[in-house]
């Protein structure tokens, strides 16, 4: 398969971090990582420059509990503060200016969503397959999958009654447009989604983590005005319907571990090593 293809880049790119967080004791070396993905140093090297632009070296120091601490500590201002370091230009800005919830009403979405038509598709992004589904109002589910039948099972499942079509529409074509490093021409993304006041205020508090920062749970519940509702944030955060465009994977562990993800936790750490490497290249 070409180096080139965004499934087979990811899939190496997940066997080198699984490997790594199996023998960080051991600190492997680059061509002790390179040979456990079946590749030569040098084409080990390569898939990383064109994956994300940088050397696997520099990569690797973006998806240590270090790196996550140190971001962490060095954040002063709180999660609704626009000054942050990267500023509002370029792909520092804030999620919250360009995607924008709506929640289902209660008829919308009662009787197993039989009054919503949903559109959805299967895309290729910089870390695997995903699925997008979008109602007449705006995105409604948006996950990652390793199986396109089991995906849209899933999606099945939340909306059992929904009549589905196959087929790409603008929606979905502007919240996918999120995984190119370009974002000049980037359309407003709407969303609309399915859950309690509680989770929608969670999820609305994830868009305002700026891309390449980090947060912990304890931080979104201060932000939602909840300080002691740590837990119950977690699982919403856990319960988040759209992969990726609401950034629950910004969310760890005060630790500065990265703690668990929905779409699999060496993903969660592949997506923030591949967003610090991004902004590292501005």
């Amino acid at each position: 398969m070409p180096d080139n293809n965004k499934t087979y880049q990811y899939k190496k790119i997940a066997e080198a971090i699984a490997f790594i967080d199996d023998n960080h004791k051991g600190q492997p070396s680059l061509d002790a990582i390179a040979e456990h993905v079946n590749l030569s140093p040098f084409h080990f090297q390569r898939l990383f420059k064109e994956w994300v632009g940088i050397s696997p070296k520099k990569y690797l120091k973006f998806i240590s509990s270090n790196y996550a601490k140190s971001l962490l500590r060095k954040k002063e201002s709180n999660l609704f503060d626009t000054a942050f370091e990267m500023g509002l230009s370029g792909t520092g800005r804030l999620h919250d200016m360009f995607v924008t919830i709506e929640g289902m009403t209660p008829g919308e979405y009662k009787n197993g969503g039989s009054s919503l038509i949903i559109n959805y598709s299967f895309a290729e992004t910089p870390f695997g397959e995903i699925i997008v589904a979008a109602t007449n109002k705006g995105i409604c589910h948006m996950a990652f999958s390793e199986n396109n039948v089991l995906a849209f099972e899933e999606l099945q499942a939340i909306f059992p009654n929904a009549i589905f079509n196959q087929k790409v529409d603008k929606f979905q074509q502007d919240a996918l447009f999120i995984f190119r490093n370009d974002w000049t021409n980037l359309n407003e993304i709407k969303l609309h989604l399915k859950g309690t006041k509680f989770q929608l205020k969670v999820w609305e508090a994830l868009l305002s983590i700026p891309y390449g920062n980090l947060s912990t749970y304890g931080e979104i519940a201060e932000a939602i005005q909840h300080p002691k509702a740590s837990r119950a944030v977690g699982t919403a955060i856990g319960n988040n319907p759209i992969a990726y465009l609401i950034p629950c994977h910004r969310v760890i562990q005060k630790s500065g571990k990265f703690g668990g993800y929905h779409w699999n936790p060496t993903r969660k750490k592949a997506i923030i090593g591949w967003e610090a490497s991004i902004l590292e290249n501005e």
